[in-house]
């Protein structure tokens, strides 16, 4: 029998979306919010001609430095005050949350409750300028040396330059951070990952015209054009049964008698998911990629090694994808532990009475957990490696965007449920406070 939540969200229409109007100002603040990301990522850096990055993308889209264009949703090849998005930030998020897990002071932090969190939070700010501030710096200084057929890339090289773009990159990335904290508290969703959506999604269309435009010049054909899409139909879908599967341990609680009453003696389930990290190990393996295929790749035309580095870095090379796989999967499973902890969830069991049939309470329920988990992940990480890397390394036979690789269409589908799944709470919770004051002008009468 379906529990009173289950039967309030398959009760969930159109006319109780209208009355939420608390989720109405956080989905209007999202869009504004997103808006305000898309009309900075046009807002140029001063001192670029822009002609000779429209150039310099094209010739170096196919790579790494694609996919970081991807990121950015074009702000990078456009050379704006938002290239460096809000990768940096990640990539502190990534470096603090590992030195959480190993660090004693960091994790005693963390356990103190919000004020411990708030600091977190600062030390992540701290160090987020600190990656931005080199990156730009590493990009100003490579677009100093850049000459192509069009002129250089800088108008007017030297200090000032340096020192003015690498203001603005920073400035632009501590404001995408800040508008990504905003829509996490006042929108919905999760700002970071809405913010690279966003990106990709703004520049889908343009991808699906330059792929018709290839079949309609005759440069592909009409079959694997439509092979094409009925397989990325067919990917959404695999991402969605595989976003959506997941591992139930039943836990069982003992019957207990208080007075001539008994209670007790129910049973439920932790649902454990098969991807417990989502989407975040791509997103993270690619902002550590791009630091240094960024300076790589507007490195075009230096010394040889550089071009060397340029062309192993490049989509579909063997030493992109072993180095994508691999930080997929480290990842997959640091997030994996950061996210589960095995023995507290043991712990609390054994605290509230509840055990899992067959596995006595404590140290083995905590070992069970790890090893179930361990399994889980395992089957995560090498399907996030196969979503990532195959239609990528299809793609790149045949010089396709970016936009339909297995990365985006993962955040794209990711971000999507998670959204969604996000609206459908605040419309449950908007339900429960409906019920409660119901019940509360009852007992007034």
């Amino acid at each position: 029998m379906a529990s009173a939540a289950e039967q309030m969200a398959a009760n969930l229409n159109l006319g109780a979306f209208g009355k939420a109007t608390d989720l109405h100002k956080r989905i209007w603040f999202t869009l504004g919010a997103l808006i305000v990301f898309r009309l900075g990522t046009y807002i140029p850096v001063p001192g670029v001609d822009a002609a000779v990055m429209a150039h310099l993308m094209t010739q170096n889209g196919s790579g790494i430095l694609g996919m970081f264009n991807m990121f950015t949703g074009g702000a990078l090849g456009r050379m704006t005050i938002f290239a460096l998005n809000i990768l940096p930030y990640i990539s502190a998020s990534i470096i603090i949350q590992l030195m959480t897990s190993t660090i004693p002071a960091l994790e005693a932090l963390k356990k103190e409750g919000d004020s411990g969190r708030m600091k977190i939070t600062q030390y992540t700010r701290y160090l987020t300028v600190l990656i931005a501030g080199v990156q730009a710096y590493g990009i100003s200084m490579s677009l100093e040396r850049v000459k192509t057929a069009l002129g250089p890339a800088v108008i007017d090289p030297g200090f000032f330059f340096v020192f003015t773009s690498v203001v603005t990159l920073v400035g632009g990335t501590m404001f995408v951070m800040w508008l990504g904290e905003q829509i996490t508290s006042r929108g919905i969703g999760n700002g970071s990952s809405l913010i690279i959506f966003a990106g990709i999604i703004a520049n889908m269309p343009i991808a699906i015209a330059n792929i018709l435009e290839l079949g309609s010049t005759g440069a592909l054909s009409t079959l694997f054009i439509i092979t094409f899409f009925v397989a990325g139909v067919a990917l959404f879908a695999f991402i969605v049964f595989m976003e959506r599967a997941q591992r139930r341990i039943l836990v069982q609680y003992p019957k207990r008698q208080v007075g001539q009453k008994v209670y007790g003696g129910e049973s439920t389930h932790i649902p454990l998911k098969v991807n417990v990290s989502g989407v975040m190990p791509p997103i993270f393996a690619s902002s550590l990629l791009v630091i240094p295929a960024t300076f790589v790749g507007f490195s075009k035309g230096g010394p040889e090694w550089l071009q060397a580095a340029a062309h192993l870095l490049s989509r579909g090379q063997p030493l992109y994808m072993l180095l994508f796989a691999t930080l997929i999967a480290v990842f997959a499973f640091v997030w994996a532990a950061i996210s589960f902890n095995p023995e507290d969830t043991a712990e609390n069991l054994k605290k509230n009475g509840g055990f899992i049939p067959g596995i006595r309470p404590g140290a083995n329920t905590a070992k069970y957990f790890d090893t179930v988990l361990t399994r889980l992940t395992a089957i995560g990480a090498v399907y996030l490696t196969v979503v990532c890397l195959l239609p990528d390394f299809v793609l790149s036979n045949y010089s396709l965007p970016f936009y339909f690789g297995g990365t985006s269409l993962l955040i794209i589908v990711s971000v999507t449920m998670d959204t969604v799944s996000q609206v459908q709470s605040h419309m449950l919770a908007h339900q429960y406070e409906g019920l409660i004051r119901k019940n509360r002008g009852k007992s007034r009468k």
